[in-house]
């Protein structure tokens, strides 16, 4: 065997980073009608099915990059392959890469309800004209996609049209619950969603489908554990499925959702979903010596500091800072967005004054819906205390939001949970800010 159907065939050439995969991308981006591009086609045609399907996988990575009629053309002649996994691979290249008029073509022809999903889903917008197919499957890709675009008189019906091939619809799309919810969250229909999902749960035949949808709307919809956690229980004490015990567990991810129903869970058998560990962060003691021999020894440019807050509140307990620590503060507080400007901007508060105020919230506010350093910045407008009162409205803005903040993490129900710690610390920002405070410590120094 040569390469590269060695490498094919042995799934190095499908293996992330290997030289192997490297050496066959460089060659075939270099020249698609080279001997390397050739090889690959051909092997589509191999006779283990494996070295089929591992072929198929890299002329569609190879098809994203841009246009390959040829990889196309491959892909349509093993839409018959008599390999189900072949099949469905060659229908993900002709559908995402294809031709519509080609995708449709083949939709015509083809019998095989699974090839045919897969089409009528990568059509996308298009599958709308395919609401009087014979697969329900495809009716059902059909009708969301019509939803999506459709106004909102013609919401029932369509609703309606969805229920009724949801059963079958899910023998060949496993996720219709997510497709479902991703087409009601984009058109803002949160309390119709609980509807859905309170009908889908009720039928044994769809009961899992509902499950489904009421985890994407709990992902997409902060009040939807609060309403929908009682009726995953109910059903779930009814016949436990995998689904039902997702469901639950994303629902109960939600603060909102124990503080109302924490006791309904109790006597249900779920397994919870697993939180992030995170690394406990060390406390550290500083008096005014060491926090200023710590200082002494860093930058006058410093911008990022450990235990910058224990540092400087050593510091100025102890009386006002040097002209040096003052630019090291100030170089903390201004240069940057990140953890250590969020942690310093209540210092400089403090160091400065009240004037300093408008500009350290025109720093903050901005970055209080970030994921990555959001809980920071809420932070430290709760050190603020009543001093960070014109930034009430963007803290409140933050917890009146009825969908989740847009975050990028690993998983749904991890993202999900970064929404929640966001939502925690804007509350208790807001208590902070709302409680009695001081004024803060007069101004010693001028900023640099």
């Amino acid at each position: 065997m040569t390469w590269p159907d060695e490498a094919v065939a042995n799934g190095t050439a499908t293996t992330p980073a290997h030289p192997s995969r490297i050496a066959l991308f460089q060659a075939i981006r270099a020249d698609r009608t080279g001997t390397v591009a050739t090889r690959l086609l051909r092997l589509t045609h191999a006779d283990a099915p494996v070295v089929r399907r591992e072929a198929l996988d890299l002329l569609r990575s190879l098809a994203r990059e841009r246009p390959w009629p040829e990889a196309v053309d491959a892909a349509v002649a093993r839409l018959n392959d008599l390999d189900e996994e072949v099949r469905r691979r060659a229908a993900c290249l002709v559908g995402f890469h294809g031709e519509p008029g080609l995708v449709l073509a083949a939709l015509a022809e083809l019998a095989d309800p699974v090839v045919r999903t897969v089409l009528a889903r990568a059509l996308g917008p298009a599958a709308a004209r395919l609401t009087g197919d014979g697969l329900a499957s495809v009716r059902f890709l059909a009708h969301l996609e019509t939803l999506r675009t459709a106004p909102p008189p013609r919401w029932r019906s369509l609703d309606a049209a969805l229920l009724d091939d949801a059963r079958e619809a899910a023998h060949h799309l496993e996720d219709v619950g997510h497709l479902w919810g991703a087409a009601l969250y984009g058109l803002g229909r949160e309390h119709d969603t609980y509807a859905l999902v309170a009908r889908l749960l009720a039928d044994p035949a769809t009961r899992d489908i509902g499950a489904d949808l009421a985890r994407e709307a709990c992902h997409d919809w902060r009040a939807a554990p609060v309403g929908l956690l009682p009726l995953l229980v109910r059903h779930h004490s009814q016949r436990i499925t995998p689904a039902l015990g997702k469901a639950l567990a994303t629902a109960s991810i939600s603060e909102a959702a124990m503080r109302t129903h924490g006791a309904l869970l109790a006597e249900v058998p779920f397994t919870p979903t697993t939180r992030a560990r995170r690394i406990p962060s060390t406390a550290t003691s500083y008096d005014s010596a060491s926090a200023a021999a710590l200082l002494a020894a860093r930058p006058v440019g410093i911008t990022r500091l450990a235990h910058a807050s224990e540092i400087y509140e050593a510091l100025l307990d102890d009386g006002p800072l040097t002209f040096r620590q003052a630019a090291q503060l100030y170089n903390l507080t201004f240069h940057h967005p990140c953890r250590s400007q969020a942690e310093c901007a209540p210092l400089w508060l403090r160091h400065a004054g009240p004037s300093a105020l408008p500009r350290l919230l025109a720093l903050m506010t901005p970055h209080l819906a970030d994921y990555a350093v959001g809980e920071y910045y809420l932070a430290g407008l709760a050190r603020m205390g009543g001093h960070a009162r014109p930034a009430l409205p963007d803290v409140t803005a933050l917890i009146d939001r009825r969908t989740r903040i847009p975050v990028n993490d690993s998983t749904r129900d991890a993202e999900m949970r970064l929404d929640e710690s966001l939502l925690a610390a804007a509350r208790s920002a807001r208590r902070a800010i709302l409680a009695h405070v001081g004024p803060p410590h007069p101004a010693r120094l001028s900023p640099p």
